[in-house]
């Protein structure tokens, strides 16, 4: 789901939110320079051990804990929540809704160009479909969403009972976009003030891709090199982190910033479903996912995503043959669902540092917590 990173708001004038993807009212604007997430125990957990970590400059920075009652403001050192109901002072208990206080990483830029793209071979938890065997649960409004987008999907059973179960929906998803077949999908896209692009549900196959990215960087290859860059530093610091080796990330995403100016930054967000692993076991996250495995795929989709911008960069954008096409755009014969070994490094060429300067980040001090 896209947290902050989902909607765009206008700095130095009124500007409406917009959210590229994920439950909508999840945001609101925070304190100058951060926004207010809604709160999630598992990216609490997250956020606030990745602020120990070598990953620190790839994510945002997390502040503290906030309960909203009423339009005020509250600041706890721990939220304890009741269905929809919370202590705010004095062991008093009111309507309010919990947040996380995180940094805004489009605070810096003008009239910033946004893109969120959901990391991983799967959106879904392992137990989420153990869930859905033991206690399937029919949703009507997710069977909408398939029909919308292709009428032919729902089985004899499932146009029955116009529903399907939510990992139905989700592995469809995943099949009928990259996630599947690249390890990521584009979530959505907003180009400066233009407005925000989400159809990208059947966008699958590496020259459609490219061709998305670059539309959302007009061909520009000075931006289109600082992604490269940072994505590269991303990964590499992936390889060395102890928090990735033993967490499973599920829907997270990636973050694309750039402005005007050619200012342009990646960041990873969304860690809603972060999973820390048992003790002892670790990830390889390149590997296929089989389940039982948890592996996520994150660093394949990586590898695939670096050498996609790698081509742009190149001016080596493959066309998609008139001939290949059919009525859904590429015709399935000349597809791959396989994922190919992903290389381990772009070209054979070593790791390019990551040239971006970090604005230098401050904890909260206890206090302000």
């Amino acid at each position: 789901m896209i947290h902050w990173s989902p909607f765009v708001q206008a700095f130095k004038r009124k500007y409406p939110w917009v959210q590229l993807a994920g439950h909508q009212g999840n945001f609101k604007a925070g304190e100058a320079g951060t926004i207010l997430k809604k709160y999630a125990p598992k990216e609490k957990e997250a956020l606030s051990l990745l602020m120990r970590d070598i990953l620190r400059p790839y994510v945002p920075e997390f502040q503290k804990e906030v309960i909203r009652s009423d339009e005020r403001i509250f600041y706890t050192q721990k939220l304890i929540t009741n269905n929809d109901r919370c202590i705010v002072l004095n062991g008093v208990f009111s309507q309010c809704k919990g947040f996380i206080q995180m940094q805004d990483l489009l605070a810096d830029f003008d009239t910033p160009s946004v893109m969120d793209l959901k990391m991983g071979v799967r959106t879904y938890l392992e137990e989420e479909l153990q869930k859905a065997r033991t206690k399937p649960k029919m949703r009507r409004d997710m069977y909408q969403k398939m029909i919308e987008v292709d009428p032919n999907e729902p089985t004899a059973e499932e146009n029955k009972l116009k529903a399907i179960t939510k990992p139905r929906y989700m592995q469809w998803r995943e099949n009928a976009s990259s996630t599947a077949s690249l390890g990521f999908r584009i979530e959505g896209i907003k180009i400066g003030e233009g407005a925000p692009d989400k159809d990208f549900k059947t966008t699958r196959y590496k020259p459609e891709v490219a061709v998305a990215f670059d539309k959302f960087v007009n061909s520009n290859k000075i931006v289109v090199g600082k992604y490269i860059r940072r994505l590269k530093a991303i990964r590499a610091t992936l390889e060395m982190s102890p928090f990735f080796k033993c967490h499973e990330l599920i829907g997270s995403s990636l973050l694309f910033v750039h402005d005007k100016n050619d200012n342009a930054s990646v960041w990873m967000i969304d860690f809603g479903k972060t999973t820390r692993l048992a003790d002892g076991k670790y990830l390889d996250h390149r590997i296929p996912w089989i389940e039982g495995n948890q592996e996520d795929g994150y660093l394949w989709g990586l590898d695939n995503l670096i050498d996609i911008w790698s081509d742009i960069y190149n001016g080596q954008i493959d066309p998609i043959p008139e001939e290949s096409k059919n009525e859904n755009g590429i015709d399935s014969k000349d597809s791959n669902d396989t994922p190919v070994k992903a290389k381990e490094v772009l070209n054979g060429k070593p790791e390019l540092n990551d040239d971006f300067t970090q604005r230098e980040i401050s904890l909260a001090t206890p206090d302000e917590r």
